[in-house]
Order: structure tokens, then C-alpha cells, then sequence
């Protein structure tokens, strides 16, 4: 089978390791800087070519994948005077971000006058599951559409669920974010609680570890409660009150009452307001212990 040539645009924490194994499976590799030079230069020098434009790779590419922060610059990659849109060139965009539903539906009808095909791909799990090709990946889109990307979403993912039309997979990440930030979020109180009733983080560990509440994503969290492992999952708050933001917008458009959902994203809002947006999700169980007086 002939491969086609493949964009990349994005290469933060995820992004790198994604494009490392969509160049190792001997797909045609084009990517693009942004601030940090150093995964560009390391995929260039496994083999892979440099763009100077999201225009100039849709000039080349007939699949262009996007790791980038959220719906903002996703229309910023595509619509703007040297994006994507602008090659008048039949190309598909999948779209990996954790974006707006509401967004990525309008793009896609707007797109596809245009001869351009948008596919929504968001990710679940971690940087080094992107490194070890073993990530999640939700993906909506038509039959065909999704056919034709799916060689390329195997490089790097571990499992694929097809959720349906474009727009079902962000959905699906921001209902999974939901979940995942919400434990997120009760881990730190309950942690808290715990330790204002002379409970350590590890007797609070020996209890739910093994038991039923045990989880993967506990278990990250726990490598930094525990061992203040700084890599244990590199996602930072402030995108997680960013895609609880996002999660809020939905329901507002559902008019669906969202009350947990809410108290969610108000727990990462006050770490963000307080100057700690940079800090891992796991890290927000030392801001609660702060704020309520413990150190």
C-alpha cells in the first residue's frame, strides 16, 4: 500500500511521541515549530520534512493531524490567512485537540464546501502511553472518512472507538475528561479530609488501593501524592479548567442542569486563579491542602 504523505501539527507533550510513530511505521512525515524546536529537529533527523505554514503542509499532505491545545487554535491552524483552508487543496484534518463539540461540528460544515474533510480523534491516557503508541483514541467522522485515517490513528493508539458523526468524539473526551477530572478533584478533598482527621496520604492509599475505587488514572495520581513523581501525568490544570469550561458550554446548549460538572470546574478554577495553572492535575491535591491551612 502506497502511503500518504502526513502533517503534524502540534508536537507538545503528546503530540511528539504521536508523530515519532506515525515516522517509525513508514508513513511520509511533514511537521511544523511552534516554540520548541527540539521535537522538530529530532523528526527531521529520523527522516521527516519541515513546513514553514499549516499552508504549505496542506500543499503536501493529504492528512493532516492536529495535537494542539483547543478549539481557539485549531480554527487559528485552519482558518487563518496561512492555515490549512487556504491551500485550496482537498485534504483531511484530524483533529486530535480536545475541543468544542459545537465548534468542531460548524468547522466541519464550513469545511466541507471547501473540499476539506474534518475528523475529530481526541486522546485518553498519557505522554508516555503517545511515546509507546498505546493511547485511546475517540474518533467521530463518516464510515469512509474514518476508514481512511484509521491506518494512521493505529500508529500511535492502543484502541480506537469509532463514537459516530464529526463532533461524537469530543463530546466523548469531554464526558470522559469529566469523569477523570472529577476524581480528580474528590481525590484532593478526600486526601484533605483525611488529613485533617490525622489521616495519611499512605493509610488513605493501603485502603483504596487493590480495593474496587482502584483505577489507572488513581494510580497515576497516587505516583505523585505518594512519591512526588513530577511525571506521573503531565496534563496541566489550567487545560483541565479549560475542557471543564468547555464541558459547562455543553451543557448550557443542552440545557441540561450540570451541578457536578460545575463544581468540578470551579475546583480547577481557583488553582488557576490562585497562579497554579502550570502545576499536573495530580498537584492539585497539594493546592487544597494549602488552602485549607494544611502545608
Amino acid at each position: 500500500m502506497t502511503k500518504s504523505n502526513v502533517g503534524f501539527i502540534g508536537l507538545g507533550l503528546m503530540g511528539q511521541g504521536m508523530a515519532a510513530n506515525i515516522l517509525k511505521k513508514g508513513w511520509p512525515l511533514f511537521v511544523m515549530a511552534h516554540r520548541n524546536r527540539a521535537p522538530v529537529d529530532a523528526l527531521v533527523s529520523g527522516g521527516a520534512k519541515e513546513a514553514s505554514s499549516p499552508r504549505e503542509m496542506a500543499g503536501q499532505c493529504d492528512i493532516i493531524v492536529l495535537c494542539v491545545t483547543g478549539s481557539p487554535e485549531v480554527l487559528s491552524v485552519v482558518e487563518g490567512p496561512d492555515g490549512i483552508a487556504s491551500a485550496g487543496k482537498p485534504v483531511t484534518i484530524v483533529d486530535c485537540s480536545t475541543s468544542d463539540p459545537s465548534v468542531t461540528t460548524k468547522l466541519a460544515k464550513d469545511l466541507s464546501g471547501k473540499g476539506v474533510t474534518l475528523v475529530d480523534a481526541p486522546l485518553s491516557r498519557t505522554p508516555a502511553d503517545a511515546a509507546a503508541g498505546t493511547l485511546d483514541v475517540m474518533v467521530g467522522g463518516a464510515e469512509e472518512d474514518v476508514r481512511r485515517v484509521w491506518p494512521v490513528l493505529e500508529c500511535f493508539a492502543g484502541r480506537i472507538v469509532h463514537t459516530g458523526p464529526t463532533g461524537t468524539g469530543h463530546t466523548m473526551k469531554l464526558l470522559n475528561n469529566f469523569v477523570s477530572m472529577g476524581y480528580a478533584a474528590l481525590y484532593s478533598e478526600a486526601l484533605m479530609l483525611g488529613r485533617k482527621a490525622g489521616l495519611t496520604p499512605e493509610v488513605f492509599d493501603s485502603v483504596i488501593r487493590g480495593g474496587r475505587m482502584d483505577c489507572p488514572f488513581y494510580q497515576t495520581f497516587f505516583r505523585w501524592v505518594l512519591e512526588r513523581d513530577p511525571n506521573a501525568h503531565k496534563f496541566a490544570i489550567r487545560n483541565a479548567f479549560k475542557d471543564m469550561s468547555y464541558l459547562a458550554a455543553f451543557a448550557n446548549a443542552c440545557g441540561a442542569a450540570n451541578p457536578m460538572g460545575a463544581a468540578v470546574r470551579n475546583s480547577f478554577a481557583q488553582a488557576v486563579g490562585a497562579g497554579r495553572g502550570e502545576d499536573y492535575v495530580p498537584m492539585l491535591s497539594d493546592f487544597v491542602a494549602e488552602a485549607n491551612g494544611i502545608m
